[in-house]
């Protein structure tokens, strides 16, 4: 059965691409099927795995019904990772979905044949750093949250707000199936006392959704988007690429993944 996880957190530069493209992977270099969904008109998972952002190829169309999601699917460098890329058109989706029927529903509905098909065990979409259409789109699809969560002041705050919408979509029944699935600290720092408060802050507020796993802050994360590449790819022996690793490992345990 395929599982569906939404990367979200409204607020940028919280590592939320980089967890996506480099877990996607992870999961893929376990022999995992995976989707990634890049769902940000910025395109930056599209770029970080080296597939050319092309006019008329990301899920525009198929949110307004004139195209299949399916056929949208590229295949990427790494074995068992497919792709559905983004470019800038989808950015004028946030105001025209408002304006129609089922506006909450639209991904969701595209998805179903994908799921069908039972060719993904896995699909992650990489939400735009925004709760907006596109973002209450993927978490209606999704059977899970991950929030990825910079260790750095207000990150909190940040986090409340985005459990609050998940809330507030369960009890506007938009919603049954989506579960928090966990909270991802990223670009932790040891050497600060600020990361240390963070992690133990959400430690002593959500025990239960925090992963053991935690992404580091490291040049060579920062570094490979640019060169078309995931972490595994760039340097695979990387304090970044353990660290994914361990995520996949993770990930596969907490929600029974084959």
């Amino acid at each position: 059965m395929t599982k569906i996880f939404s990367i979200a957190n409204q607020k940028g530069g919280v590592g939320k691409t980089t967890t996506a493209v480099n877990l996607a992977a992870g999961l893929a270099k376990t022999g995992i099927p995976t989707l990634l969904i890049d769902l940000d008109a910025q395109a930056n998972a599209t770029s970080a795995l080296g597939i050319e952002k092309i006019e008329g190829r990301s899920l525009y169309k198929v949110l307004h019904g004139e195209a299949k999601a399916e056929d949208m699917i590229v295949n990427t460098s790494t074995e068992k990772l497919d792709l559905i890329p983004s470019e800038v058109d989808l950015a004028a989706i946030e105001s025209e979905l408002a304006q129609s029927e089922n506006y909450l529903s639209r991904l969701s509905s595209a998805l179903q044949p994908i799921i069908d098909s039972k060719k993904y065990a896995v699909i992650i979409i990489d939400c735009p750093p925004a709760l907006g259409m596109l973002s209450m789109n993927a978490l209606r699809a999704s059977d899970h949250l991950l929030v990825a969560l910079q260790t750095e002041y207000l990150a909190m705050e940040g986090l409340g707000q985005i459990l609050g919408v998940v809330d507030q979509l369960k009890q506007a029944d938009a919603t049954s199936k989506l579960t928090v699935g966990g909270i991802l600290l990223t670009m932790y720092d040891v050497r600060t006392n600020l990361s240390r408060q963070v992690v133990e802050e959400v430690k002593t507020h959500f025990p239960q959704l925090l992963l053991k796993t935690m992404i580091p802050r490291t040049i060579r994360l920062s570094e490979c988007p640019s060169h078309g590449k995931t972490i595994f790819q760039y340097d695979a022996h990387s304090p970044g690429a353990v660290a994914y690793a361990a995520l996949a490992k993770e990930f596969i345990a907490r929600f029974n993944l084959k």
